[in-house]
């Protein structure tokens, strides 16, 4: 199928922000739709199967619309993860086509519209970007103990920080905490030098790099200060009660069955839970169970508990994460 559309009024500036540099973001809704794109000035013309061609044209006037300003790398790619899980999904959606394409190429569902999860951050785009981050969102918020598993990059452990400062920032909680265990990637560390914090902060890293991009480092600071907010290692929470916090357990693959449910037996009053995790990287020693599978086994009928699982097509990182997913996937499954 071939279609043809033509970008009214022309704006030349606007057009070279759409087709990115040697019209590189073409070349991106080629390779993901297979099709042919082709211009000539304000002229588009889409050659290729006919849900296909259909999608890459409505994705291409939804980034028109948005292209006043250059179209970043992160903008794009989440917008084609979006429109390549729609077209995954056009056989049993058939006629919606249009209207999932064009919602795709937006930042956000707009406030007030069905299906809009709106957080108070200070990314104010921040939104689910595919079906399974949406039900994310909506199980944590509905769900005092949601379990989020897949992938690197699919955005489990960033979305569920956001949750936990939103809630703050609505007083539904009075602190976020939030913990992972302190397993070494696959290397001996052997002693790390300074007090325990220094010793215990490369492994908490990515907590503080989600909590500054949503909260900026000054607040941050404060709500330490304040004790608002907390980051500790998973050994930490023995003991404790945690009434009305928003508790995260990241990189549960790596807690053992015990650490588990010592974990989710701390949840107190008014609190919410959310326990992240990639099972196809356990860092644990050879033999021992992880945590987090044996959770999902456990508690798998368990009511007021969710569970979201994440794909590569949930990936919303550089494009080829999602690839270096999907090969993983398939060499485990030749070797099986």
């Amino acid at each position: 199928m071939i279609l043809r559309h033509s970008f009214e009024p022309r704006d030349n500036t606007r057009l070279a922000h759409l087709c990115g540099s040697v019209d590189e973001h073409l070349r991106s809704i080629e390779r993901l739709l297979d099709v042919n794109v082709s211009r000539r000035n304000e002229f588009f013309r889409v050659e290729g199967p006919k849900a296909n061609a259909a999608h890459a044209m409505h994705l291409l006037q939804a980034l028109y619309e948005q292209s006043q300003r250059p179209i970043a790398a992160e903008q794009l790619q989440l917008a084609l993860v979006q429109v390549g899980a729609d077209a995954a999904q056009e056989g049993t959606r058939r006629g919606r086509a249009k209207r999932a394409t064009a919602a795709a190429a937006e930042a956000a569902p707009e406030a007030g519209e069905p299906g809009a999860i709106a957080l108070r951050t200070r990314r104010a785009d921040l939104a689910g970007r595919t079906p399974n981050q949406l039900t994310y969102l909506r199980n944590i918020l509905a769900h005092d103990i949601t379990f989020g598993i897949g992938p690197a990059g699919t955005g489990k452990t960033f979305l569920a920080v956001a949750c936990a400062v939103d809630a703050l920032e609505r007083s539904a909680v009075q602190r976020i905490i939030l913990t992972r265990p302190a397993v070494e990637a696959g290397e001996r560390l052997g002693f790390l030098p300074g007090d325990l914090a220094q010793k215990v902060d490369p492994y908490l890293r990515p907590l503080y790099d989600a909590l500054y991009d949503l909260m900026g480092a000054d607040k941050v600071g404060r709500a330490f200060e304040k004790g608002t907010l907390e980051i500790a290692p998973l050994a930490f929470m023995r003991g404790r009660t945690l009434n009305h916090a928003f508790v995260i357990l990241d990189e549960a693959q790596n807690s053992t069955a015990e650490q588990m449910k010592m974990f989710l037996t701390r949840i107190g009053f008014g609190s919410k839970a959310v326990v992240t995790g990639d099972v196809s990287q356990i860092d644990l020693p050879r033999g021992t169970e992880s945590g987090l599978i044996d959770a999902e086994r456990v508690l798998r009928r368990v009511k007021g508990i969710a569970t979201t699982h994440f794909t590569s097509s949930d990936v919303v990182r550089h494009p080829l994460v999602a690839r270096i997913v999907e090969a993983y996937d398939a060499a485990r499954l030749d070797d099986a």
